[in-house]
């Protein structure tokens, strides 16, 4: 049983999470955030804690945006855009329990304070910034670490915010060239 609770956007999303973990789940409905909801997730969250795991798509970030400036201390937790497409949609519902369990053992806590390690010339320099395959890069690399995806500069926040360490980063970068090889 996962200890902190999982904040999911919809009923198919604890579908999805249930069949991968077993934990506790607050749905959001999408971006109608109640204040019965906005209250329970705030129980949760003093009590136990809150990872947040919404789609990866524009509507699922812009509620991990809202979320993070709400309860700062939220863990995250980020399921690959490829691992969770199918049947033309994007969302948790469509993850398998093995892609749902790998992103919440990577879960992340967004760091107000951040150290920045990671500049724009290290996403220039690894390809992952200004050339033809950045953006498949960045998503590859993103899953890799357990960031999530996003365009440079929101890679970049993400790579700075969510603690991620150069020894991180270079084995990530290693991962993602040896899996160019095949």
């Amino acid at each position: 049983m996962i200890k902190e609770v999982l904040i999911v956007e919809g009923k198919m999303d604890v579908l999805a999470v249930r069949r991968a973990v077993e934990a506790d789940c607050i749905i959001t409905d999408g971006f109608r955030l109640s204040p019965k909801t906005l209250a329970s997730i705030g129980d949760a969250y003093k009590r136990r804690g809150i990872i947040i795991l919404t789609d990866p798509d524009p509507a699922g970030e812009r509620i991990r945006r809202f979320l993070s400036k709400k309860f700062p201390g939220a863990k995250h937790a980020f399921v690959p855009k490829e691992d969770a497409t199918a049947n033309d949609d994007i969302g948790v519902e469509q993850a398998s329990p093995e892609a749902i369990r790998i992103a919440l053992g990577k879960v992340r806590t967004l760091d107000w304070n951040p150290v920045e390690r990671f500049s724009p010339a290290d996403l220039i320099a690894a390809g992952l910034s200004g050339g033809t395959m950045a953006s498949e890069r960045r998503a590859r690399l993103g899953a890799i670490l357990g960031v999530g995806c996003g365009n440079a500069k929101t890679f970049l926040k993400r790579l700075n915010h969510y603690g991620v360490t150069r020894e991180e980063y270079d084995a990530g970068l290693q991962e993602l060239e040896e899996g160019n090889k095949c």
